[in-house]
Protein backbone atom coordinates (compact mmCIF):
# COMPACT_ATOMS: atom_id res chain seq x y z
CA UNK A 1 0.00 0.00 0.00
CA UNK A 2 1.62 3.26 -0.95
CA UNK A 3 1.04 6.86 0.18
CA UNK A 4 -2.07 7.39 -2.22
CA UNK A 5 -3.53 4.51 -1.32
CA UNK A 6 -3.29 5.12 2.44
CA UNK A 7 -4.14 8.84 1.80
CA UNK A 8 -7.90 7.45 1.21
CA UNK A 9 -8.31 6.35 4.51
CA UNK A 10 -8.08 9.68 5.88
CA UNK A 11 -9.94 11.40 3.14
CA UNK A 12 -13.93 12.15 3.48
CA UNK A 13 -16.15 9.28 1.99
CA UNK A 14 -19.93 8.48 1.34
CA UNK A 15 -19.91 5.10 4.14
CA UNK A 16 -18.13 4.17 6.94
CA UNK A 17 -15.74 1.20 6.46
CA UNK A 18 -15.65 -1.76 9.33
CA UNK A 19 -13.65 -5.13 8.96
CA UNK A 20 -14.16 -7.82 7.35
CA UNK A 21 -15.75 -6.28 4.34
CA UNK A 22 -18.58 -4.70 6.20
CA UNK A 23 -19.45 -1.42 5.18
CA UNK A 24 -22.46 1.39 5.80
CA UNK A 25 -23.25 3.48 2.91
CA UNK A 26 -24.62 6.98 3.84
CA UNK A 27 -27.92 7.80 1.90
CA UNK A 28 -28.19 11.04 -0.34
CA UNK A 29 -30.87 14.00 0.96
CA UNK A 30 -33.57 14.29 -2.30
CA UNK A 31 -34.97 17.83 -2.02
CA UNK A 32 -36.55 17.79 -4.89
CA UNK A 33 -35.30 20.15 -7.76
CA UNK A 34 -35.05 24.38 -8.13
CA UNK A 35 -36.73 25.44 -11.47
CA UNK A 36 -35.72 28.68 -13.30
CA UNK A 37 -38.05 30.23 -15.67
CA UNK A 38 -36.77 31.75 -19.52
CA UNK A 39 -35.63 34.73 -19.00
CA UNK A 40 -34.46 37.54 -21.82
CA UNK A 41 -32.01 39.97 -20.71
CA UNK A 42 -30.92 42.75 -22.75
CA UNK A 43 -26.93 42.33 -23.52
CA UNK A 44 -27.26 38.33 -22.97
CA UNK A 45 -29.97 37.48 -24.84
CA UNK A 46 -32.83 34.56 -24.40
CA UNK A 47 -31.97 32.20 -21.24
CA UNK A 48 -33.69 29.30 -21.25
CA UNK A 49 -35.41 27.71 -18.14
CA UNK A 50 -33.61 25.80 -15.81
CA UNK A 51 -33.72 22.87 -13.48
CA UNK A 52 -31.35 23.06 -10.61
CA UNK A 53 -31.50 19.50 -8.29
CA UNK A 54 -31.54 19.78 -4.76
CA UNK A 55 -29.49 17.15 -3.32
CA UNK A 56 -27.07 16.58 -0.28
CA UNK A 57 -25.17 13.58 -0.10
CA UNK A 58 -24.42 12.82 3.50
CA UNK A 59 -20.82 11.77 4.23
CA UNK A 60 -18.69 10.63 6.80
CA UNK A 61 -17.74 13.65 7.94
CA UNK A 62 -21.02 15.41 8.28
CA UNK A 63 -22.16 13.23 10.85
CA UNK A 64 -19.03 12.98 11.91
CA UNK A 65 -19.38 16.67 12.78
CA UNK A 66 -22.75 15.75 13.74
CA UNK A 67 -21.75 13.56 16.60
CA UNK A 68 -19.40 16.31 17.73
CA UNK A 69 -21.78 18.68 18.24
CA UNK A 70 -24.21 16.59 20.11
CA UNK A 71 -21.64 15.04 21.90
CA UNK A 72 -21.03 19.00 23.27
CA UNK A 73 -24.66 19.55 24.04
CA UNK A 74 -24.91 16.59 26.02
CA UNK A 75 -21.42 17.20 28.18
CA UNK A 76 -21.45 21.15 28.39
CA UNK A 77 -25.30 21.83 28.87
CA UNK A 78 -25.46 19.69 32.40
CA UNK A 79 -21.94 21.01 33.28
CA UNK A 80 -23.62 24.94 32.46
CA UNK A 81 -26.39 23.77 35.19
CA UNK A 82 -23.64 22.22 37.86
CA UNK A 83 -21.71 25.08 37.84
CA UNK A 84 -24.28 27.99 37.71
CA UNK A 85 -24.40 30.24 40.46
CA UNK A 86 -20.93 30.08 41.05
CA UNK A 87 -21.07 26.75 42.42
CA UNK A 88 -17.30 25.08 42.76
CA UNK A 89 -16.78 21.90 40.22
CA UNK A 90 -17.57 18.49 41.71
CA UNK A 91 -15.52 15.59 40.29
CA UNK A 92 -13.28 14.34 37.88
CA UNK A 93 -14.60 14.78 34.59
CA UNK A 94 -16.68 18.47 35.91
CA UNK A 95 -13.21 19.53 37.52
CA UNK A 96 -11.60 19.25 33.80
CA UNK A 97 -13.87 20.83 31.50
CA UNK A 98 -13.56 23.44 34.18
CA UNK A 99 -10.04 23.38 33.84
CA UNK A 100 -9.87 23.91 30.34
CA UNK A 101 -12.76 26.73 30.47
CA UNK A 102 -11.33 28.89 32.90
CA UNK A 103 -7.75 28.75 31.40
CA UNK A 104 -9.28 29.96 27.74
CA UNK A 105 -10.96 32.76 29.94
CA UNK A 106 -7.97 33.37 32.11
CA UNK A 107 -4.75 32.89 29.61
CA UNK A 108 -5.98 33.11 26.21
CA UNK A 109 -9.14 35.17 26.34
CA UNK A 110 -8.58 38.23 28.51
CA UNK A 111 -4.94 38.49 27.88
CA UNK A 112 -5.41 39.12 24.02
CA UNK A 113 -8.88 40.73 24.09
CA UNK A 114 -9.23 42.51 27.31
CA UNK A 115 -10.42 41.68 30.31
CA UNK A 116 -13.70 43.92 29.81
CA UNK A 117 -14.41 42.80 26.75
CA UNK A 118 -13.16 39.54 26.82
CA UNK A 119 -16.23 37.43 28.36
CA UNK A 120 -18.52 38.94 25.48
CA UNK A 121 -16.28 36.91 23.22
CA UNK A 122 -15.54 33.62 25.17
CA UNK A 123 -18.76 31.25 24.32
CA UNK A 124 -17.56 31.31 20.46
CA UNK A 125 -13.58 31.03 21.40
CA UNK A 126 -15.10 28.31 23.87
CA UNK A 127 -17.25 26.52 21.14
CA UNK A 128 -14.33 27.03 18.68
CA UNK A 129 -11.43 24.88 20.67
CA UNK A 130 -13.71 22.47 21.86
CA UNK A 131 -15.47 21.71 18.25
CA UNK A 132 -11.67 21.52 17.22
CA UNK A 133 -10.97 19.27 19.52
CA UNK A 134 -13.28 16.66 20.08
CA UNK A 135 -12.87 16.74 15.76
CA UNK A 136 -9.31 16.36 16.15
CA UNK A 137 -9.52 13.40 18.73
CA UNK A 138 -12.09 11.29 16.25
CA UNK A 139 -9.65 10.85 14.39
CA UNK A 140 -8.04 8.62 16.68
CA UNK A 141 -10.83 5.94 17.10
CA UNK A 142 -10.88 2.55 14.75
CA UNK A 143 -12.89 3.01 11.60
CA UNK A 144 -13.89 7.22 11.98
CA UNK A 145 -11.89 10.35 10.94
CA UNK A 146 -10.77 13.60 11.83
CA UNK A 147 -13.18 16.12 10.00
CA UNK A 148 -10.36 18.76 10.43
CA UNK A 149 -8.73 16.99 8.32
CA UNK A 150 -9.96 18.62 5.50
CA UNK A 151 -10.01 22.15 4.00
CA UNK A 152 -13.97 22.23 3.82
CA UNK A 153 -14.23 21.87 7.45
CA UNK A 154 -11.37 24.10 8.26
CA UNK A 155 -12.13 26.75 5.66
CA UNK A 156 -15.77 27.03 7.28
CA UNK A 157 -14.60 27.93 10.69
CA UNK A 158 -11.84 30.42 9.29
CA UNK A 159 -14.12 32.04 7.65
CA UNK A 160 -16.79 31.70 10.77
CA UNK A 161 -13.62 33.56 12.56
CA UNK A 162 -13.21 36.23 9.83
CA UNK A 163 -16.51 37.17 10.39
CA UNK A 164 -16.54 37.44 14.52
CA UNK A 165 -13.42 39.60 13.71
CA UNK A 166 -14.62 41.52 11.26
CA UNK A 167 -18.20 41.88 13.26
CA UNK A 168 -16.16 42.74 16.47
CA UNK A 169 -14.33 45.63 14.99
CA UNK A 170 -17.38 47.24 13.50
CA UNK A 171 -19.62 46.46 16.82
CA UNK A 172 -16.71 48.58 18.90
CA UNK A 173 -15.62 51.24 16.23
CA UNK A 174 -18.69 51.51 13.75
CA UNK A 175 -18.44 50.18 10.18
CA UNK A 176 -16.75 53.73 9.03
CA UNK A 177 -13.99 53.48 12.18
CA UNK A 178 -13.52 50.12 11.41
CA UNK A 179 -12.70 50.45 7.82
CA UNK A 180 -10.51 53.76 8.99
CA UNK A 181 -8.68 51.58 11.61
CA UNK A 182 -7.35 49.59 9.03
CA UNK A 183 -4.90 51.84 7.88
CA UNK A 184 -2.81 53.11 10.39
CA UNK A 185 -3.17 56.87 10.55
CA UNK A 186 -0.31 58.97 8.29
CA UNK A 187 -0.35 62.76 8.00
CA UNK A 188 -0.54 62.67 4.39
CA UNK A 189 -2.88 64.84 2.56
CA UNK A 190 -4.40 65.61 -1.48
CA UNK A 191 -4.09 62.93 -3.77
CA UNK A 192 -1.37 61.04 -2.85
CA UNK A 193 -2.11 60.45 0.65
CA UNK A 194 -5.43 59.35 -0.97
CA UNK A 195 -3.65 56.80 -2.74
CA UNK A 196 -1.10 55.27 -0.45
CA UNK A 197 -3.81 55.30 1.87
CA UNK A 198 -5.89 53.31 -0.63
CA UNK A 199 -3.00 51.06 -1.12
CA UNK A 200 -2.36 50.32 2.17
CA UNK A 201 -5.71 49.72 2.87
CA UNK A 202 -6.00 46.72 0.17
CA UNK A 203 -2.93 45.48 1.89
CA UNK A 204 -3.87 45.30 5.44
CA UNK A 205 -7.41 43.89 3.97
CA UNK A 206 -5.79 41.10 1.72
CA UNK A 207 -3.29 40.67 4.94
CA UNK A 208 -6.53 40.02 7.16
CA UNK A 209 -8.09 37.65 4.59
CA UNK A 210 -4.01 35.55 4.20
CA UNK A 211 -4.30 35.19 7.94
CA UNK A 212 -7.46 33.42 8.12
CA UNK A 213 -6.81 31.52 5.03
CA UNK A 214 -3.58 30.53 6.93
CA UNK A 215 -5.62 29.36 10.15
CA UNK A 216 -7.82 27.01 8.01
CA UNK A 217 -4.47 25.27 5.85
CA UNK A 218 -2.36 24.91 9.18
CA UNK A 219 -5.14 23.00 11.38
CA UNK A 220 -5.63 20.52 7.89
CA UNK A 221 -2.45 20.35 7.24
CA UNK A 222 -1.14 19.59 10.76
CA UNK A 223 -4.11 16.90 11.25
CA UNK A 224 -4.31 15.46 7.71
CA UNK A 225 -0.68 15.12 7.65
CA UNK A 226 -0.07 13.20 11.26
CA UNK A 227 -3.39 10.68 10.47
CA UNK A 228 -1.45 10.06 7.02
CA UNK A 229 1.72 8.91 9.02
CA UNK A 230 -0.03 6.50 10.62
CA UNK A 231 -2.42 5.13 7.79
CA UNK A 232 1.80 4.37 6.35
CA UNK A 233 3.06 3.08 9.29
CA UNK A 234 0.25 0.39 9.35
CA UNK A 235 0.16 -0.18 5.57
CA UNK A 236 4.34 -1.94 6.31
CA UNK A 237 2.05 -4.47 7.58
CA UNK A 238 0.09 -5.07 4.48
CA UNK A 239 3.07 -4.76 2.57
CA UNK A 240 5.54 -7.52 4.06
CA UNK A 241 2.29 -10.07 4.67
CA UNK A 242 3.41 -12.26 1.72
CA UNK A 243 6.64 -12.49 2.89
CA UNK A 244 8.71 -14.42 5.41
CA UNK A 245 6.64 -15.09 8.71
CA UNK A 246 9.45 -14.07 10.85
CA UNK A 247 9.63 -10.59 8.58
CA UNK A 248 5.77 -10.13 8.63
CA UNK A 249 6.16 -10.68 12.77
CA UNK A 250 9.06 -8.16 12.86
CA UNK A 251 7.31 -5.77 10.89
CA UNK A 252 4.35 -6.12 12.85
CA UNK A 253 5.72 -5.21 16.42
CA UNK A 254 7.53 -2.08 14.70
CA UNK A 255 4.19 -0.49 13.17
CA UNK A 256 1.84 -1.31 16.57
CA UNK A 257 4.77 0.31 18.61
CA UNK A 258 5.07 3.18 16.24
CA UNK A 259 1.51 3.39 16.13
CA UNK A 260 0.80 3.55 19.36
CA UNK A 261 3.54 6.32 20.21
CA UNK A 262 2.51 8.59 17.56
CA UNK A 263 -0.96 8.22 18.84
CA UNK A 264 0.58 9.43 21.79
CA UNK A 265 2.12 12.18 19.51
CA UNK A 266 -1.81 12.70 17.79
CA UNK A 267 -3.01 12.92 21.38
CA UNK A 268 -0.79 15.70 21.92
CA UNK A 269 -1.67 17.22 18.59
CA UNK A 270 -5.23 17.38 19.13
CA UNK A 271 -4.77 19.24 21.97
CA UNK A 272 -2.28 21.79 20.52
CA UNK A 273 -3.71 22.99 17.34
CA UNK A 274 -7.11 23.15 18.90
CA UNK A 275 -5.67 25.46 21.41
CA UNK A 276 -3.06 27.52 18.40
CA UNK A 277 -6.51 27.90 16.36
CA UNK A 278 -8.41 29.13 19.21
CA UNK A 279 -5.37 31.31 20.55
CA UNK A 280 -4.77 33.24 17.35
CA UNK A 281 -8.67 33.81 16.72
CA UNK A 282 -8.66 35.59 20.41
CA UNK A 283 -5.82 37.56 19.15
CA UNK A 284 -6.97 38.82 15.56
CA UNK A 285 -10.27 40.04 17.73
CA UNK A 286 -8.48 41.33 20.17
CA UNK A 287 -6.78 43.75 17.23
CA UNK A 288 -9.63 44.34 15.82
CA UNK A 289 -11.21 45.70 18.75
CA UNK A 290 -8.45 47.68 19.83
CA UNK A 291 -7.01 49.01 17.13
CA UNK A 292 -3.79 51.01 16.35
Amino acid sequence: MDIAVAGEHVKDATSFHFPFGYHVELPMLDCGSLRLGAVDLPLLGHIPAVEIPLRLQLTKFMVLELIVAVLMLLIFIPLAWRLRGGRPPEGRLVTFFDVILCYIRDQVARPAIGKHEADRYLPFLWTLFFFILFCNLMGLLPWAGSPTGTLSVTGALAVLTFAMVVGAGIQEHGLLGYVKSLVPHMELKGVLGIILKLMLWLIEFAGLCIKHAVLAVRLMANMFAGHLVLAVILSFIAAVANFWLILWFGVTIASVAGQIALMMLELFVAFLQAYIFTFLAALFIGMSVHAH
